[in-house]
């Protein structure tokens, strides 16, 4: 990296006094305490590069594992940082947090703000939460977990990728890996999971609702297909509309010459575009909204409450999935937990 300073002093280093540590310590452990010694008395200053392995090794009489095993723990505490090839350099002074964590999300919008805002807030001042943003760029995901293996206690993840997730995700140690949103399939190890079941929210949600449904002649589910969570929704979709004799249809987008009177639209993602679709139709046609054509969109927001006097609503509790996952590293508890959506009923139906 071109902003780390050259090693012209790493032999100095390597023949300083240590701290004085421990000897009840666990030997990967006064080997941290000694290079956070060296950093406090600025032996070692903000991108200086630590002295070598084999200095390293010599100098406190430790094995090649143990020392590897004590610069990975100042890595995970975000102290030292490695760069391929060049070695370990100082990133800050020690700090004391438990735990640091690696926020890995598929893009920032309301919703996952809110996930962020909620998992901050119940982590406090337990640990130092970075956060990263793929947006559904494969590589880009990779690269993100490849490049901090070494750097975190955690790694805290929404997916929505096209590509070999599983296999990235299996390089994350299990007990360091939290899943938010998405559940994958094929994942070693135990490890932590808070998700949405898409197939059951659906179906549980419209099953609530079929008092409101009854007046609707037709259920149209609106599902883009750019949205990876499409295929589950569907299958609930559809099973609910035959369980309850239902006639259905499925668009990918809101098309006026395939809309009509009566229907009940079930909208999600695409950044609410399709819940403007439905509003300016019903206007277009002289529909009113609840009565003559029923509108479902799924995820609460400020704008939904107040809309055309309210928006119904399918959404999860995204607060809720980032308080459970910290409350999972906090704990120390391996959690596979659904996390259900819940019905708000407002006026568009």
């Amino acid at each position: 990296m071109s902003n780390h300073s050259d090693p012209v002093h790493d032999s100095k280093i390597a023949e300083a006094d240590p701290s004085p540590v421990s000897a009840h310590r666990m030997k990967y452990l006064q080997l941290a305490e000694y290079i956070n010694h060296l950093i406090e008395t600025n032996q070692l200053k903000i991108n200086d590069r630590l002295p070598s392995l084999n200095q390293l090794i010599e100098k406190l009489k430790i094995s090649k594992e143990t020392t590897l095993k004590g610069l990975n723990y100042l890595s995970e505490k975000g102290i030292i940082e490695s760069e391929y090839r060049k070695g370990y350099y100082v990133k800050k002074k020690a700090q004391y947090h438990p735990y640091r964590i690696c926020l890995i999300l598929d893009k920032m919008n309301v919703l996952r703000d809110r996930v962020y805002q909620s998992f901050l807030a119940a982590v406090k001042d337990q640990a130092d939460v970075d956060v990263y943003f793929h947006n559904h760029n494969f590589k880009v995901f990779e690269k993100l977990v490849d490049e901090n293996l070494a750097n975190y206690t955690h790694f805290v993840i929404t997916t929505f990728l096209h590509g070999n997730t599983t296999e990235v995700l299996n390089r994350i140690p299990a007990q360091k890996r939290i899943i938010l949103d998405y559940r994958e399939e094929d994942l070693k190890g135990d490890y932590t999971c808070i998700y949405q079941d898409y197939k059951t929210d659906i179906f549980e949600s419209l099953t609530e609702l079929m008092p409101q449904l009854e007046k609707y002649s037709r259920m149209v589910l609106i599902a883009p297909l750019e949205a990876f969570h499409a295929t589950e929704v569907i299958k609930g979709f559809e099973n609910f509309c035959k369980s309850e004799k239902k006639k259905y249809k499925i668009y990918h987008t809101v098309n006026e010459s395939l809309c009509k009177k009566g229907d009940a639209y079930i909208t999600f993602s695409r950044y609410d575009q399709d819940d403007v679709a439905v509003i300016k139709l019903a206007r277009k046609n002289n529909w009113k909204l609840g009565k003559d054509v029923g509108l479902i969109s799924y995820n609460d927001t400020a704008v939904k409450e107040v809309l055309e006097n309210g928006i119904t609503v399918i959404s999860t509790d995204f607060n809720k999935m980032g308080e459970e996952a910290a409350k999972a590293i906090l704990t120390k508890e391996v959690v596979q937990m659904r996390d259900p959506a819940k019905v708000i009923l407002r006026n568009s139906l």
